[in-house]
């Protein structure tokens, strides 16, 4: 029975990514019902990661405020500026705006605003766009494990905790060897491909008049961005600070708890400072994007848990010796359930838990923490999805075979190079 239940699984995960988008929501609550139907034991209380959806709500909330007051689009602004002030280093510069707009937050979706911008530098500095947008949603995507603010970084530190592992200590180091690997992942990214003008995808297109050049963007910033960009650093510099005391002292609110109520008292904040229209929030791209994102975690997160909660202990029994023998596993079972499960954050919250009560280290587990970004593996995730419409040159495409696509050597190579180094570095410390 065990494996059929894996099969049901691994089924409605694969109709989810077919269907795409909200999809995998509906086919992982679907998939639910047929594992009870074989025995598993149903318990929303349990399966559900509630944190989880609760801090990815109020994070995105508070994104979707900040885009509302502009300071989103002065962020990006900022960014293309420091992309067109060394232009012929676009496949390096990129990256480092995606991730650290990514860490600060919170999410992959505020990628969105700057992948236009990457891939007219490229073109007009003759630079095939596949390169820096590739290693850029790459980047926005591993960065999500080196988050403060993330519900994958939250789902982590909960589940190391006990092991020793303080949370100011995993988020240093998560950064440090994700920022690495991704630096490392765009050098690769920088000798993929033939040269731009030499591609014959991009010829056609510029016969056809399909490559156009728009210049620099121009932005309406509104009169209060500085201040509700202002508000929302010093909120998550509040956020750090108060998680890092949580296991030290007895604080009314925990940490999680004090993550969702720290965003929507931010967002509050802005509200009355900074002018803001309520009704404004719920109609900005990184709020559609993030409540798209938390339906998906909602219901293939409900899936899997099912399924690893009511087989706990024969997974216990068969993957223990395994793994502690062979600790490097765990990093590949993260990449590559990842991969199926659509998010990182839910692919902490199923996987690290099991990882911690089969006996692995706090050092192990947060070597391989990187590995949950493998969100790139299949073609299909949405900053994956735009980063390739939105190249006209016609590069940045998905080859033949599916899995033959730009994305996938700068990715491998980013998490690779995190992992390894988290092997070298975690040891000593923990």
């Amino acid at each position: 029975m065990f494996w059929v239940q894996l099969a049901v699984v691994l089924i409605f995960i694969f109709i989810g990514a077919r269907l795409g988008g909200v999809g995998i929501a509906y086919a992982g609550g679907a998939g639910v019902i047929v594992l009870g139907l074989l025995g598993c034991t149903v318990d929303p209380t349990k399966d559900i990661p509630w944190d989880v959806l609760g801090i990815i709500i109020a994070v995105i909330s508070c994104v979707a405020a900040l885009q509302a007051c502009g300071g989103l689009d002065l962020l990006v602004k900022v960014s293309e500026q420091m992309l067109r002030r060394k232009p012929e280093r676009i496949t390096f510069l990129a990256p480092v705006v995606t991730f650290f707009m990514t860490v600060f937050c919170g999410t992959g979706h505020v990628a969105f605003a700057t992948l236009p911008v990457i891939a007219e530098v490229a073109k007009e500095q003759k630079i095939r766009p596949s390169r820096p947008l590739s290693i850029a949603v790459v980047a926005s995507q591993v960065a999500i494990a080196a988050s403060p603010i993330s519900a994958a970084m939250i789902a982590m530190s909960s589940a190391v905790e006990p092991l020793g592992v303080g949370y100011l200590p995993l988020v240093i180091i998560s950064i440090v060897i994700c920022f690495v690997g991704c630096m490392v992942g765009a050098l690769v990214s920088s000798h993929l491909g033939c040269e731009l003008e030499d591609d014959p995808v991009y010829k056609e297109r510029m016969a056809a008049g399909l490559v156009k050049m728009r210049g620099e963007g121009k932005y309406d910033i509104k009169p209060f961005a500085r201040r509700s960009l202002a508000i929302f650093g010093i909120t998550l510099l509040v956020v750090m600070v108060y998680a890092a005391c949580t296991s030290k002292l007895d604080l009314p609110l925990g940490r999680n708890a004090a993550i969702m109520t720290f965003m929507m008292a931010a967002a509050l904040i802005m509200k009355f400072t900074c002018k803001m229209e309520l009704g404004e929030i719920s109609n900005q791209a990184t709020f559609k994007g993030g409540m798209s994102a938390a339906l998906c975690i909602l219901g293939v997160a409900w899936l899997g848990n099912t399924f690893v909660n009511s087989n706990m202990d024969l997974i216990k029994g068969a993957g223990q010796t395994v793994i502690q023998g062979h600790p490097w596993l765990l990093a590949i079972v993260l990449f590559f359930a990842s991969a199926l499960l659509y998010s990182q954050g839910a692919t902490t919250a199923t996987f690290m838990p099991v990882a911690a009560a089969m006996g692995v280290g706090g050092a192990v587990m947060v070597a391989s923490f990187p590995a949950v970004t493998g969100l790139y593996l299949l073609p299909t995730y949405p900053t994956t999805v735009a980063a390739i419409e939105m190249d006209d040159t016609g590069t940045t495409r998905i080859g033949k075979y599916v899995f033959n696509h730009p994305f996938i050597l700068p990715g491998v190579t980013s998490v690779v190079v995190a992992v390894c180094l988290g092997f070298l570095i975690c040891p000593l410390i923990f």
